[in-house]
């Protein structure tokens, strides 16, 4: 199977590109242009994803007094509703984003949990379904720009691949923000014209492969418009935003700004040059950016030295990112959310650490539609049950891709040709959250 390094790397070597190849390369001029501030048709979303399961518990629901509780809360812009105390910024920001408190998963097993938070759907080996990213990049085909739509930064583990929409809807992975993608300058020896004649002639080659079948999801057809868009990033100055040294139509990046990301400066983090290149990423036309929070959560054993060490970090991240799309007056296009593959056990284990619980899970989640500055849902004086208003993952999902503008029940046909709703059957919105 085709995939991102091949093409990456054919892309630029041979000037890939599919038919028709005289009319692709007659469009390249607009693509080759200044950088886009892309008008945007359509909302974009932001997942910063945390490997290893993390007890988001400890972020969003901390129970006060209980014997099983370390954290302290704080006050947050949103009336009535507290957080830990580590995460000062989100609180400054919590006017923008909901807190979900009682959805509920099936999977405790890692990889399992990551398939089902990634998709909203149960691993099932007949039919892989495809990711959100993947989902939102199909979706938005008809206005997807020569950026690519779907984009993994620092390789996090919820980009997902695109199951049986194929290749076209695969993540392109960016393995470290700020620092450009392999592959995606050409040779400095190949001519605008070399590129040309090359491109004309595996447009040929492709075309008699197309021939060879009528198969609705041809597979020489799918290798072609990998190869296509490729090319289109290999020929755009749009690929410039992938670095931070300037911000959005090429102005060098603001100090302050990118401290404020904890980006750089002193403590300088993954996940904030990873949420600063996604605000870049989305405001020039990506549908959908998935950012490695950068750190294991994986926390069997001592886990508040582990949060005071890490969630400063994320803090500044997430807050940052929601105060800076607010300052941009990009909070109502871009939704964010903040994901795991499970949390955790409500009881601390014998190594002051917490276990694998799906049961019981805390979702943060703003911009877009979503009506911030609330909580939906509690969970019981122990934390190991939902109290009120449970939320599975059909729902969670229904309620992201409204929050995009997005119908959940628009129609998707699976591998197996198959009809659903991209949301899962019988999933419902969360109308409090949604306006």
């Amino acid at each position: 199977m085709t995939d991102r390094r091949h093409f990456m790397q054919h892309a630029a070597g041979m000037g890939a590109l599919g038919l028709p190849a005289f009319n692709f390369f007659s469009k390249l001029g607009a693509a080759a242009g200044p950088v886009a501030t892309k008008k945007r048709d359509h909302k974009s979303m932001i997942i910063i994803w945390m490997n290893g399961g993390a007890a988001v518990k400890d972020f969003w629901d901390i129970k006060p007094g209980h014997a099983n509780n370390w954290a302290e809360t704080t006050k947050t812009a949103a009336s009535g509703v507290e957080i830990n105390k580590l995460l000062p910024k989100i609180a400054e920001q919590m006017k923008h984003f909901a807190i979900i408190r009682s959805n509920t998963r099936t999977e405790g097993d890692h990889n399992r949990g990551t398939i089902l938070t990634a998709t909203g759907r149960t691993p099932n080996p007949l039919s892989e379904w495809p990711s959100m990213g993947s989902m939102l990049s199909f979706l938005n085909k008809e206005t997807e720009a020569d950026l690519p739509s779907f984009i993994g930064v620092g390789g996090a583990n919820g980009a997902r691949g695109p199951g049986f929409l194929g290749m076209k809807f695969a993540p392109f992975n960016v393995q470290n923000a700020g620092t450009p993608p392999e592959n995606i300058r050409p040779p400095q020896d190949v001519s605008t014209e070399r590129m040309e004649r090359r491109a004309g002639l595996f447009g040929r080659l492709e075309a008699g492969f197309q021939g060879s079948t009528k198969a609705e999801k041809d597979a020489a057809r799918a290798h072609q418009e990998v190869y296509e868009k490729a090319l289109s990033l290999v020929v755009s100055k749009n690929k410039d935003v992938f670095g931070l040294a300037n911000d959005t139509g090429g102005k060098p990046m603001s100090t302050k700004l990118s401290d404020s990301y904890g980006a750089t400066g002193t403590g300088a983090s993954a996940v904030g040059r990873g949420a600063l290149l996604a605000r870049k990423l989305v405001e020039a036309g990506s549908s959908c950016v998935v950012v490695s929070s950068g750190f294991g959560w994986d926390m069997h054993n001592g886990i508040k030295a582990g949060f005071e060490r890490q969630l400063p970090a994320m803090d500044k991240a997430i807050g940052g990112l929601m105060a800076d799309l607010v300052d941009r007056g990009l909070n109502q296009e871009v939704v964010v959310t903040l994901l795991t593959e499970f949390d955790r056990t409500p009881r601390i284990n014998q190594n002051a650490g917490r276990d694998h619980w799906p049961r019981t899970n805390s979702v943060l989640v703003g911009g877009g539609l979503i009506k911030g500055g609330q909580v939906y849902g509690s969970t019981n004086e122990a934390g190991d049950a939902i109290k009120d208003n449970p939320v599975n993952m059909n729902d969670l999902f229904a309620t992201y891709f409204a929050a995009l503008g997005i119908k959940p029940d628009t129609q998707v046909r699976d591998n197996l040709g198959r009809p659903g709703p991209i949301a899962g059957d019988k999933a419902k919105v969360i109308a409090e959250l949604v306006g």
